[in-house]
């Protein structure tokens, strides 16, 4: 299954409820991800960040990782998540292969043609 980093914020409300009662979010963020058919690798704090906390999750598309946004987003606990791809050395090169392999025919905005290029026009 494809890996991906979350990160985002607590709200104001989410930080001032967990102070009055302290949780570890680890289960109920796994819990998430298993019933969207994904799966939490690792959940972290992350004080000192330009966020509050971060994870890794495995799910078969981006539509799992897009609807546990939502969920998340729509408690009313979280803000401003990000996601990305995580891509491990193998599946990037395979990437930069492929990009590759196109990058000698693609025509960059306000640049010539890459045949015309070649034959120094």
């Amino acid at each position: 299954m494809p890996t991906f980093i979350g990160y985002g914020r607590f709200t104001r409300e989410a930080m001032r409820g967990m102070l009055q009662t302290p949780e570890d979010r680890t289960e109920p963020v796994s819990k998430l991800f298993e019933a969207l058919g994904g799966r939490l690798i690792s959940w972290h704090m992350t004080p000192g960040a330009d966020f509050d906390w971060m994870l890794l999750a495995e799910a078969p598309d981006e539509e799992v990782i897009v609807a546990a946004g939502l969920v998340a987003t729509g408690g009313g606990g979280v803000q401003d998540i990000k996601v990305a791809r995580a891509l491990s050395g193998p599946e990037a090169m395979r990437l930069f292969q492929k990009g590759g392999e196109v990058a000698r025919s693609f025509k960059s905005a306000g640049q010539t043609a890459p045949s015309e290029r070649q034959q120094g026009n």
